[in-house]
């Protein structure tokens, strides 16, 4: 059935639904863009934060382009924004999320939005301390002593995006397992049941997402990602789907009225 053949309920409907997904992405972007005009003002320290990690190894960071520094600072004032503009991206997901969720359902946002924040301060956290320390002793390791390792500083923090952005995002795999079990959409047992599926999976897309081709970071990207999946089987048999409450409160009221 096309959009043509709905009736007029059914189109207010829909339009209703991408208006509040327009509205949603509208308030992401602004919140993203200024929260990164802010930043900018603060490249420089922006800058000691990032670069610290190859910094303490003993290695510098060069440029050798007109306008690199420009645009990497550009480049780490929208990272740190969109870092500190989470939360209000978060809050604008479950925003367009919450109608669909019945009345007594939503009462669970007030602990997955906090939730949702504190996994991604968890996997940039885990990323920047972790995962990129090992990483860069892993590639000046490799250089040897016959090789200068100069590091230009456009590839380094593009590097260091492509750690730090997919980790914060990753960690958010139980709350979205957490809400797909809800809606009936994933069950338990099938996730515990493919979990040698899901570790090929996990394996393939380390090694696609990971920005280097060594196997180190890799492991670093598809290890945590597994235990997260550990986690979400977890998550996902400690919740009731939706129909199921349904049918508990459901005979909990006729039980009181008998």
């Amino acid at each position: 059935m096309g959009f043509s053949d709905m009736s007029a309920e059914d189109k207010q409907t829909v339009l209703e639904h991408l208006g509040e997904l327009r509205r949603s992405i509208l308030i992401s972007v602004a919140a993203v863009f200024t929260a990164a005009m802010g930043c900018f003002f603060f490249n420089e320290f922006l800058l000691q934060i990032v670069t610290y990690p190859v910094r303490s190894i003993g290695q510098d960071l060069i440029v050798t382009g007109v306008t690199e520094a420009f645009f990497v600072k550009l480049q780490l004032s929208f990272l740190a924004g969109f870092v500190i503009a989470f939360p209000v991206v978060s809050w604008a997901v479950w925003r367009f999320v919450r109608p669909a969720l019945y009345s007594h359902e939503r009462r669970y946002i007030y602990v997955l939005f906090p939730a949702t924040i504190i996994l991604f301060a968890g996997g940039v956290t885990f990323a920047y301390f972790v995962v990129l320390p090992l990483v860069l002793n892993f590639f000046v390791y490799i250089a040897g002593e016959n090789l200068e390792t100069m590091f230009k500083v456009d590839q380094y923090v593009s590097f260091v995006m492509s750690f730090v952005i997919p980790f914060g995002l990753t960690f958010e795999l139980p709350v979205i397992t957490y809400f797909l079990t809800k809606l009936g959409v994933v069950k338990a047992q099938a996730l515990s049941r493919n979990r040698k599926y899901a570790l090929l999976i996990i394996v393939i897309l380390g090694g696609v997402l990971s920005p280097g081709p060594d196997p180190i970071s890799q492991v670093l990207m598809a290890g945590p990602v597994y235990i997260l999946y550990e986690v979400s089987i977890l998550v996902a048999k400690r919740t009731k789907p939706r129909g199921q409450n349904d049918e508990e409160d459901a005979g909990d009221s006729s039980e009181s009225t008998s």
